[in-house]
């Protein structure tokens, strides 16, 4: 999947069909999360090390404890300094998603 897809994908709106054309409008749908579980997206797509973990460390606070933030990063340090940064600040890694040309990461918030 293409950076831009995912970003499409992380401002996608709701995945309901829309409605067929002879249909009165509607209120626009609300938009979805790009992973089930996140409640808080991060695009540091283009940045490099270490202004990832730093938006991370920055908006972590944002979210309440149980939460998981997304974080999307192209910069190769990031593939190991985001777990290990979760790791020893003591919040969980939820999930790792590979892309051709970078990852998502969510973690989530244990304090």
């Amino acid at each position: 999947m293409s950076w831009p897809r995912l970003r499409r994908r992380a401002a996608a709106a709701s995945p309901s069909p829309p409605p067929p054309p002879s249909a009165a409008p509607s209120a626009a749908p609300s938009p979805a999360p790009p992973y089930p579980d996140a409640r808080l997206v991060i695009d540091a797509l283009g940045r490099k090390c270490p202004i990832p973990i730093i938006m991370l460390a920055e908006k972590i606070r944002d979210v309440p404890v149980g939460a998981v933030i997304a974080v999307l990063a192209d910069d190769p340090a990031a593939y190991t300094d985001v777990p290990a940064w979760a790791a020893m600040k003591s919040h969980g890694l939820a999930f790792r998603e590979d892309y051709q040309t970078g990852w998502a990461f969510g973690i989530r918030r244990n304090y």
